[in-house]
């Protein structure tokens, strides 16, 4: 009877420290469905899904607490790959979180700047350099466009520019396939 009882509690205290190991071993960080919505969204930042940035609209989608038409830069091919991962129903752009509009960058007028810093303090992305009272510049590959450096500029010296297509940034559209209706 005491054998027994021996090799119940090592056979527990091998399986414990199995379970304990793999745990460990195999642990996921967060939610893997999270990550993949958020790898489509296109990290601007900007706040116009309702979100303070890409992740906490990830995990609203993720959570089933918002819907997958309410990023205006991801637009609808973001919405696209977004109802194909989630195979849901493609819905258009809501209207009500803006329109979708070409990539473009922020340009500012170094002859009109004042190196008030406003622009760098609401820049998601560190993507205007610069200091006080100096002129600031757009470090253009991290620029997402988002627009919100234009509000703050009290002499309104920031221009949004439309990146222009090459090789390197054009995408494959999705082909617009015309609704049949029974005559």
């Amino acid at each position: 009877m005491l054998s027994a009882l021996l090799v119940m509690a090592g056979l527990a205290i091998v399986i414990g420290a199995a379970l304990g190991f793999a745990a460990v071993k195999f642990r996921v960080e967060g939610d893997p469905l999270v990550d993949k919505i958020d790898a489509i969204l296109p990290q601007t930042q900007c706040g116009q899904c309702g979100f303070p940035g890409c992740k906490p609209y990830a995990t609203a989608i993720a959570g089933g607490e918002a819907d997958i038409n309410q990023c205006p830069p991801g637009g609808e091919e973001g919405i696209r790959k977004l109802a194909d991962l989630l195979g849901r129903e493609f819905k258009p752009l809501n209207a009500e979180n803006g329109v979708e509009k070409p990539k473009s960058v922020a340009v500012i007028d170094e002859n009109t700047c004042i190196g008030c810093t406003l622009c760098i303090q609401a820049c998601p992305v560190d993507a205007i350099a610069g200091a006080a009272k100096q002129m600031h510049t757009v470090i253009d590959p991290l620029c997402t466009g988002c627009e919100l450096c234009l509000a703050p500029c009290p002499v309104d010296c920031i221009t949004m520019e439309p990146v222009g297509e090459t090789v390197d940034t054009w995408k494959w559209h999705y082909p617009v396939i015309p609704i049949r209706t029974a005559a």
